[in-house]
């Protein structure tokens, strides 16, 4: 495995581990909640667990990539977050609003607030993934 592979797939793996607590956390405290308040009737009785797998592993990879950037040692923390955020606004947007648009009961609150989590929630993980691999991340060995 060439070093750069290597360096991408730690970094998936502790992005993966950081976003995982934060989302259970989320979820447990304030989505459910909020979900079973606004748009109980359109919840599913139970998740499906192969979907949400699924989700996990593409939306971990797409915050790695254009948030984290394991790859690019001279980008700036800050950067690295901009890009996160960005890409959490966008993909959580992209949910949310064709939810607002196509589901006769979909709020508006379940809308921005999953659009400021997704934004949030990715720059967190990308923010607290970049501090903890500091260093992996200023030296990128050459492939």
């Amino acid at each position: 495995m060439s070093p750069r592979t290597k360096n991408w797939l730690t970094t998936y793996v502790v992005s993966a581990l950081i976003f995982a607590v934060l989302d259970v956390a989320w979820i447990l405290l304030v989505a459910n909640p909020l979900y079973q308040s606004q748009i109980g009737h359109l919840l599913a009785p139970r998740t499906n667990l192969p979907g949400a797998v699924l989700f996990y592993v593409i939306f971990v990879a797409g915050m790695v990539h254009y948030g984290v950037r394991p790859n690019s040692p001279g980008l700036a923390l800050r950067q690295r977050v901009t890009g996160a955020a960005l890409f959490g606004f966008f993909t959580y947007a992209t949910w949310a609003l064709t939810g607002f648009a196509v589901l006769r009961d979909f709020t508006a609150l379940v809308a921005v607030t999953d659009i400021l989590w997704g934004a949030a929630a990715c720059s967190v993980v990308t923010w607290v993934s970049a501090s903890v691999l500091r260093r992996r991340l200023a030296r990128v060995a050459a492939a």
